[in-house]
């Protein structure tokens, strides 16, 4: 109202004029500017999503003189939903239950809010869309209603409904201020809970930090420490207070030319993380090895994990330590086991060469040989599991053929299955088979996996041994009608040392070694290996594969011809052990060679000078020179450069000791025992 006096014209007041505006929507206005003022400001020093629902409830109801205010989180795949807050102008009561079904009031109610629209109810009693609810209204003393949903991803996430308890006209204001209202909560909700889970992030974090047993340390750009964890600090040795705020490398000066020094530098120009373990100077008494791991931050700095290390260090080295003296055990167990079985193979040899022995002779020797290369195939093994597990064997796969391994290993168990009265068969192909593989391993792989059927094949039974070629690989099937495998026990029959049930007495009779072995050759073939069996007493099958296998004739045959011999050549056997030495000589003798022995390196040279062999059969290990040293004696003489050098050890090329002198100069090998098959062949090979 604007009032004004009306003057005639002597200057008396005759009259008023008074002008009248309708300003009930720009006093509205206003009011609702201040509204949301006073609520932005209330909502933004806010850091818990309850404190924001409560602060927006409180203020809705205060200033619009609602009887409830009521913020719900909706989950539309369940069709439900929570409420999170609710205001009441009698102040905060318990809910029934927070959890809602959509659709408890009604179908009408709830399309509506899926579909996104306000619902604004002047008179629930009235409304013909209350029909199916207005008793739940009635009950909540809700006389008027205004619902505002909240849309998020085009899904309905939310709503804020406000009650009034007599019957009202909502303005359009007040649906607009409310819709704004309900945005405003709802953004301010969603920030304090982003907020309230990095705090969480954050305070798991620094817990993390500050309990974890590695030291950590965040580095900036100009190499300041920013922050640095208890365990850093204690392993550092130094206050917070003195490394907070410090220069990197002014506070650890010896660490700037050391490799974990040049290791950060390369982080923090090249971005890229890095590691290194390395042994700390003596600085304030402190000595040892750390291990540090560094890493690029977004900030431009580093973030730096370490740790001491110092124990475990001490421990690897304590198990090399264990490992060089089971390497050099294991090498001289090599070395006195085979000696004594060197000369007791070529008494063996001997006899086997005698033209016509009585029957008693070849029965025992037959039962030394046989128990001979039993005794010697369990040192072996023995000495190729040491071998396997420090990683030193190793395979020269090459073109081989297949039928000359099946052979090999057939000959090794024959005597074993023809004294349990087995029926074998061998079912190959006709072609000559080819295989890219370690002729030596190969046939030491199917010798195991023979010699494991005979042993559990009651006498009377059938082992089968297929082979096959499909798409250039080779498929090996080793079958035999014997005790089986229980599902228990095949689960580890590859295992070392593994016996299968441990129950049968057959099983006493090996050390669990030879399967173990199978498995590794194999693989070290980039083959695979199975086992496969219905169960005990039902047989089993042993399946290897190996690739590089072909199928074809014509391909030149590496068998070995007749074996010459003469007697102009002459050879020098040379060896401490004078029974290894004389029977080694008796071999050759009987093969028709000229020989001479000596058991000392001296006596070796001027066997040498008077004889001037044309080979030379050196051990290595004697005590006054050994074999190396008495060869390069023997080379350094006339003529010495033609002998044929060979050197007889009990050392295998994986038991030799790093103390060991190598085998340079020498033109083969011969390992104790030497089996006559070996010693044909290299003479054949020498043509000698």
């Amino acid at each position: 109202f604007s009032y004004s006096p009306l003057h005639d014209g002597s200057g008396t007041v005759a009259g008023m004029y008074c002008t009248v505006m309708e300003t009930t929507a720009r006093v509205q206005a206003e009011r609702r500017a201040a509204l949301e003022l006073k609520l932005s400001d209330a909502l933004h020093p806010l850091g818990t999503p309850d404190e924001v629902l409560a602060t927006a409830g409180a203020l809705l109801g205060q200033e619009l003189g609602l009887c409830r205010a009521t913020y719900a989180e909706v989950d539309d795949t369940s069709r439900a939903f929570t409420v999170r807050h609710q205001w009441n102008a009698n102040g905060a009561h318990e809910l029934s239950r927070p959890v809602y079904p959509l659709d408890g009031f009604g179908p009408t109610l709830a399309a509506l809010m899926r579909a996104g629209e306000t619902l604004v109810v002047d008179d629930v009693e009235t409304d013909p869309r209350c029909a199916q609810c207005r008793e739940i209204f009635r009950a909540e003393g809700a006389a008027a209603v205004l619902t505002v949903p909240v849309m998020r991803s085009g899904r309905l996430a939310g709503f804020l409904s406000l009650d009034r308890d007599q019957p009202y006209h909502w303005l359009e204001a007040d649906v607009r201020f409310t819709r704004e209202t309900a945005e405003r909560t709802w953004g301010a909700l969603e920030t304090a809970r982003a907020q309230a889970e990095l705090r969480a992030e954050r305070d798991r974090a620094r817990y993390i930090f500050d309990t974890m047993v590695e030291g950590f340390a965040l580095l900036a750009p100009d190499w300041t420490i920013l922050s640095m964890n208890a365990e850093g600090l204690r392993i550092v040795n130094k206050p917070a207070g003195e490394v907070i705020g410090s220069n990197h490398w002014a506070l650890f000066p010896e660490v700037v030319n050391s490799e974990a020094g040049q290791m950060l530098r390369r982080v923090m120009e090249e971005r890229q993380a890095g590691a290194i373990e390395y042994r700390l100077p003596e600085v304030a008494g402190r000595r040892g090895w750390n291990e540090v791991r560094a890493f690029p931050t977004q900030e431009g700095g580093i973030a730096i994990f370490f740790r001491e290390i110092t124990s475990r260090k001490r421990a690897e080295e304590g198990l090399r330590l264990a490992d060089q003296r089971k390497d050099e055990f294991l090498a001289m167990l090599a070395h006195e086991l085979r000696n004594p079985l060197a000369p007791i193979r070529n008494a063996v040899s001997i006899l086997q060469l005698e033209p016509a022995p009585s029957t008693t002779v070849r029965t025992s020797r037959d039962m030394i040989d046989r128990q001979l290369s039993h005794l010697t195939r369990l040192v072996d093994d023995l000495l190729d599991a040491g071998r396997l597990t420090s990683g030193k064997i190793r395979i020269k796969p090459q073109l081989i053929s297949f039928h000359r391994v099946v052979a090999r290993a057939i000959e090794a168990t024959r005597p074993a299955m023809d004294a349990r009265s087995h029926q074998f068969k061998l079912l190959v192909p006709p072609e000559d088979l080819w295989v890219n593989a370690d002729e030596t391993r190969l046939a030491q792989v199917l010798q195991n996996l023979l010699s494991n059927a005979t042993k559990f094949t009651p006498v009377g039974g059938e082992i089968t041994l297929a082979a096959r070629v499909e798409s250039e690989r080779l498929y090996v099937d080793v079958e035999d009608n014997g005790e089986g495998i229980s599902p228990l026990a095949i689960n580890n029959i590859f295992e070392l040392f593994s016996q299968g049930d441990g129950l049968a007495a057959s099983r006493q009779s090996g050390l669990g070694i030879g399967l173990s072995l199978a498995r590794s050759l194999v693989e070290m073939h980039g083959g695979s290996i199975s086992a496969r069996s219905p169960g005990t007493g039902q047989g089993s099958v042993f399946s290897f594969e190996l690739p590089g296998a072909i199928l074809k004739t014509g391909l030149p045959d590496n068998d070995n011809p007749d074996l010459r011999s003469s007697l102009a050549v002459c050879m020098l056997v040379v060896d401490d052990n004078r029974d290894a030495a004389d029977s080694l000589a008796e071999i050759l003798r009987l093969l028709g060679y000229r020989v001479s022995t000596a058991y000392d390196g001296r006596t070796a040279l001027e066997t040498a000078i008077r004889e001037k062999p044309s080979a030379v059969f050196l051990d290595i290990g004697m005590p006054d020179m050994d074999g190396p040293t008495v060869l390069r004696a023997i080379r350094a003489l006339p003529g010495g450069d033609a002998i044929y050098a060979t050197a007889v050890t009990g050392y295998g090329v994986e038991d030799e000791r790093v103390d060991r002198p190598d085998f340079t100069g020498f033109d083969a090998r011969l390992l104790k025992p030497v089996a006559l098959e070996d010693l044909q062949k290299l003479l054949i090979t020498a043509r000698l």
